[in-house]
């Protein structure tokens, strides 16, 4: 019995997912699978996504620069919100420190912006502001 020893759980390095696909599309990663194209499905599926992060990539990298906390003082203008909306995209605020909202910004305007707001020291903002984003101050 001093021979055994326990050996460590190996974390995986990947999570299971589940999808569903039509006949057809399945039967055209099949049919590359056979010309061996691709190893398996599974081959298939990751390259596709893969590609797809890839054509994102500026997307993913964006995204990443506005969830990270900013130091010291952070001011959101109406233009700032406007090209943001413009462009389709929501801000997560996250400041240690000040973060001020222009008296310019309308209600309406940081609504459709701001998704969320972390401020670890001040939020600076008109009273309306605040109140219309009031579920989304944390």
């Amino acid at each position: 019995m001093s021979n055994i020893r326990q050996l460590r759980e190996k974390t995986p390095e990947s999570e299971k997912i589940t999808i569903n696909l039509g006949y057809v599309d399945l039967g055209r990663i099949d049919l590359l699978v056979q010309e061996g194209f691709y190893s398996n499905r599974s081959d298939f599926i990751r390259t596709a996504i893969r590609n797809q992060l890839g054509c994102h990539a500026d997307v993913v990298t964006r995204s990443v620069e506005r969830h990270t906390m900013e130091l010291g003082l952070r001011d959101y203008t109406r233009a700032d919100l406007e090209a943001l909306r413009d462009a389709g995209e929501v801000l997560h605020v996250k400041v240690v420190g000040l973060a001020r909202i222009d008296p310019d910004v309308s209600p309406e305007l940081a609504v459709q912006t701001i998704g969320s707001i972390t401020v670890l020291g001040a939020l600076q903002a008109p009273p309306e502001v605040k109140k219309a984003l009031a579920d989304r101050i944390r």
